[in-house]
């Protein structure tokens, strides 16, 4: 496997493929100087590298994550960490994160180069667009729709049903009870547009 980024969420991505016994052929990042925990550290993407290699975007930043995936040639793996739980059902996109301890309940729908973080819990039937993240031990309820680059926060419960749209976010804690339309920022118990 691949990891294009060097950063946080790099190590995350590479401890999840350790725990999963898979080999990390090499590492892209525009910042070379940084070191990549002993795997080949490569300047810049290069499409030639390994062309048969599947490879993980390990940024956490959900517009770099989509930015970066527009310019990839090689075909996208999962990395999805043994102690989270995936129900069989769940229909889930290339280049997935699901980091350690994370829940992923029945019918759920999740997009393209989604990170589900530590502890997080997706219930059943939820829709997770792409680009996507939820934040360590978020909760989404039953039904949630998240839409494409949104982030919701650490810690945030989103009842069910509610629909969340695209490039949101959800501070950290916050209850969200009603729907929240596209880009706004939201904050609270129960939470409440602030920008």
């Amino acid at each position: 496997m691949l990891i294009f980024g060097a950063g946080g969420h790099a190590k995350v991505v590479r401890s999840i493929l350790a725990a999963r016994g898979e080999h990390v052929g090499g590492v892209f990042d525009d910042n070379w100087q940084e070191k990549a925990q002993g795997n080949p550290m490569l300047r810049g993407y290069d499409p030639m590298f390994k062309p048969l290699e599947k490879l993980i975007i390990a940024i956490g930043n959900n517009y770099d994550r989509r930015k970066v995936a527009k310019s990839i040639t090689h075909s996208f793996g999962r990395g999805i960490h043994p102690t989270a739980i995936v129900d069989r059902s769940v229909n889930g996109g290339e280049g997935i994160v699901i980091v350690h301890n994370a829940v992923v309940q029945a019918e759920c729908r999740i997009g393209d180069h989604v990170i589900i973080n530590t502890a997080a819990i997706v219930d059943h039937e939820c829709i997770i667009d792409s680009f996507a993240h939820v934040g360590p031990g978020a909760t989404l309820c039953g039904g949630v729709h998240v839409g494409e680059c949104a982030l919701v926060g650490a810690g945030s419960v989103v009842l069910p049903g509610v629909k969340i749209g695209r490039e949101c976010v959800i501070g950290a804690g916050s209850v969200v009870t009603c729907d929240v339309p596209d880009f706004a920022i939201v904050a609270g118990n129960p939470a409440r547009i602030i920008h």
